[in-house]
């Protein structure tokens, strides 16, 4: 018998978290980002470890910036991650941690790490988890698993992820010390800051046209008040 979970399941179990309509706009990076995770979490080769959530929680914060309200973020975040029968408190204390290790370390210790030309003794856990990545052929990378590298690299040093030649080698090196494919990163990557670029301007178009929406009300509001009523013919 095939105990499988499938699409539907998971997406009905985040529709039953999350009971709220989410916003046009946004919809696709949330069914996207549900599949992404279902069909990574269902995959035998597939194994947790903190890059993978840096990557989830760094995709999700970028893509859902602007979202109202506000306050419905976490509920969607949460939902996504129990969907997939999975800690979202996990992911996120994990995300956290990397993101103030790759704060604290120059960007070469980092890359010399995660490269594993160095032993990286500040965290133990994210070592083990390097390690496991390199001598494992059946690792199974992830589009998620590349943002998660590009986070550290970011956060390290904004200006190397902007200059091509640098970010290139930066990739390369990691690439070649977890023993994943150069090339699948880079695409990867590149599709994601594509994506983030169209996003953002999305969310501009929107703005200027919830602007001009609210002009055009408060003109009409204006119009109706400043309207005088007619003489009645009595004279």
């Amino acid at each position: 018998m095939n105990n499988v979970r499938t699409v539907s399941d998971t997406k009905r179990t985040f529709h039953t978290l999350h009971t709220r309509p989410i916003n046009t706009i946004y919809r696709r990076v949330v069914e996207e980002l549900m599949v992404e995770m279902h069909l990574l979490a269902v995959n035998v080769d597939f194994s947790y470890n903190p890059i993978f959530a840096l990557g989830v929680v760094t995709s999700f914060d970028r893509f859902m910036q602007g979202y109202q309200p506000e306050s419905d973020k976490e509920s969607i975040f949460n939902a996504l991650l129990r969907a997939i029968e999975a800690d979202p408190q996990i992911y996120r204390q994990d995300a956290q941690r990397l993101q103030e290790l790759a704060k604290s370390l120059p960007p070469q210790d980092l890359i010399a790490a995660l490269s594993l030309q160095t032993q990286l003794n500040r965290d133990t856990d994210l070592q083990s988890h390097l390690q496991a990545i390199a001598s494992n052929p059946k690792f199974k990378y992830s589009r998620l698993f590349a943002i998660g590298l590009f986070s550290l690299l970011e956060l390290s040093d904004p200006e190397l992820v902007k200059d091509e030649k640098q970010r290139t080698e930066a990739l390369k090196s990691i690439a070649a010390g977890l023993h994943i494919s150069d090339d699948k990163l880079n695409k990867d990557l590149e599709l994601y800051r594509s994506n983030l670029d169209k996003m953002a301007q999305a969310l501009v178009v929107m703005a200027d046209m919830l602007s001009a929406d609210r002009k055009k009300r408060e003109q009409r509001s204006q119009q109706s008040s400043t309207t005088v009523t007619p003489p009645t013919a009595s004279e």
